[in-house]
């Protein structure tokens, strides 16, 4: 993995956003979409996925947080590629630990397979975190759940869905949303309507709001 794009805090460091991007993406591409929602006291860490090739494009090779074999939700996964990845958050997570942040003040998010990647390295993470931020996303291994949900079932989780989006299907982020439903306690599935595979800036809105709510100065 490359280096992360830091945005240090301007105030105080006492909490942290660890936001992971999308297929094909890098760091640079959320890094100012994330300075913009975060307070001075919180620093965000966008890192870049490793570049492998990807089965779904033809075995093309891009930034990519493991490899996506299939567009169906029952299709095949790349089980031991989503548990490396899970072990690269982690050690970001405890690196902030290490640098005297508690995991209570950490948030990590991330857009369409960067969103699936911070839901499941939450729910295996045994430390409870800030909150768990998820766009256009789903869970991986999805039909390990409850059973594999270690930790993080009451934390705050905002889950954002386009209802036109073309690539993960509405319908996947609402069967996502009730699934997590059943063994999460505090999770929050917000629609926009009208939009794609993409973000806006309504959901913007409301991930400033979710961030200003779990990491209070």
């Amino acid at each position: 993995m490359s280096t992360p794009v830091v945005i240090a805090a301007t105030a105080r460091h006492t909490a942290t956003l660890i936001f992971f991007h999308g297929l094909g993406d890098t760091g640079h591409g959320w890094a100012s979409s994330m300075g913009a929602v975060r307070a001075p006291h919180v620093k965000v860490i966008c890192p870049t996925a490793p570049t492998m090739p990807v089965t779904l494009n033809g075995g093309f090779r891009m930034p990519s947080w493991f490899d996506l074999r299939s567009l169906d939700p029952s299709g095949p996964e790349d089980e031991e590629g989503i548990c490396r990845a899970t072990e690269v958050v982690h050690s970001l997570i405890a690196q902030e630990v290490a640098a005297g942040i508690p995991t209570k003040r950490i948030v990590i998010g991330g857009f369409s397979q960067g969103g699936a990647l911070a839901i499941y390295s939450a729910l295996t993470f045994p430390e409870p975190l800030a909150g768990v931020i998820a766009l256009s996303a789903w869970l991986p291994l999805h039909q390990r759940f409850p059973a594999d949900a270690v930790g993080n079932k009451n934390v705050p989780l905002l889950q954002c869905h386009g209802d036109c989006d073309p690539l993960v299907p509405y319908k996947w982020g609402q069967m996502t949303a009730s699934l997590l439903k059943q063994f999460m306690t505090n999770t929050e599935f917000k629609t926009y309507g009208g939009v794609m595979h993409t973000s806006c800036d309504e959901e913007m809105r409301d991930m400033k709001a979710f961030v200003e709510k779990v990491l209070k100065p």
